[in-house]
């Protein structure tokens, strides 16, 4: 299905998804056209899904990120699961294994915003809050 070329292509992709056919062909030896038909062929395939951008949030005024991990209540797990999409402070939410039920990363202006959102979250169920320090 892929090859060592197509990983290539998808390790700067990731790295920029902004790199014209042009300069991906000459960071891998291929032509425009060739890099062309094989991001085509990976995203017709499902292999590339989506492109996207990475944002500075503390330029934006956030200046709080950390991972919150929900253990929901009985009866909960499907109308969080329904609303979870609507808090814009969510960026990343994942239904997880083990003793919790949901994983979530958010963006936060500072702590009474976090606090405000744990609020509104304890009602589906219990949370453990991480702060993240810097990403690696």
């Amino acid at each position: 299905m892929v090859d060592a070329i197509d990983i290539e292509l998808i390790r700067f992709l990731k790295d920029n998804s902004r790199l014209s056919f042009a300069d991906l062909g000459r960071k891998i030896n291929l032509s425009p056209s060739a890099v062309r038909d094989r991001v085509q062929k990976m995203e017709d395939l499902g292999i590339i899904q989506k492109y996207g951008i990475t944002i500075d949030n503390k330029k934006l005024g956030y200046d709080l990120e950390a991972f919150i991990l929900l253990k929901i209540f009985p009866g909960q797990l499907k109308h969080i699961l329904e609303i979870i999409k609507d808090f814009p402070e969510v960026k990343e939410a994942h239904r997880i294994t083990g003793s919790q039920n949901i994983h979530l990363k958010v963006v936060l202006k500072n702590q009474i915003a976090l606090q405000k959102l744990l609020d509104q979250l304890m009602v589906f169920g219990d949370t453990n809050t991480f702060l993240i320090l810097s990403e690696i």
